[in-house]
């Protein structure tokens, strides 16, 4: 059976939102402290949060792109 490229894109995704899900909920995301780096910026105030990760998202940029690279077709 051939598989249509969106057909694997699509499950490539699929699968790995389920294994973000898996690691979420057994508690192994939140062991990376992502939203608390160094260079994530916060702001606490009374009646307001504000929060800037700006660390985060560029870790998580790198990773997404990295991954793209590695497994472009």
């Amino acid at each position: 059976m051939i598989l249509d490229p969106i057909a694997k894109i699509l499950i490539a995704l699929g699968a790995g939102l389920i294994l973000i899900g898996i690691a979420w909920q057994l508690g192994w995301l939140q062991a990376l402290h992502l939203g608390h780096l160094p260079g994530d910026i916060a702001i606490e105030k009374e009646n307001l949060r504000i929060y800037f990760p700006i660390t985060t998202g560029l870790l998580i940029s790198a990773i997404i792109t990295l991954l793209s690279w590695l497994l472009r077709s």
